[in-house]
């Protein structure tokens, strides 16, 4: 059997149309105890802004990107 480490460098191995494939799937098949129109809500919100990285209208940062233009506004 192969482990969780395993499956996740497969799958990362992927195109970007897979993957994003498979995180929606994954998304989708998480159990949320959010009340269902705040969870419809955040679902409409994440799939617009994936669009919008998919059809280029925003470029995506990096995680590290993002926590540092936070920091350097909070310190301002």
């Amino acid at each position: 059997m192969r482990s969780i480490e395993q499956i996740t460098q497969e799958l990362l191995s992927l195109p970007n149309e897979s993957r994003a494939f498979l995180a929606d799937r994954l998304v989708e098949s998480l159990e949320f105890d959010a009340d269902s129109a705040i969870q419809s809500v955040w679902v409409i919100e994440a799939k617009r802004r994936r669009d919008e990285v998919r059809n280029g209208s925003v470029q995506p940062i990096s995680g590290d990107d993002a926590l540092a233009q936070v920091r350097r506004l909070i310190e301002q």
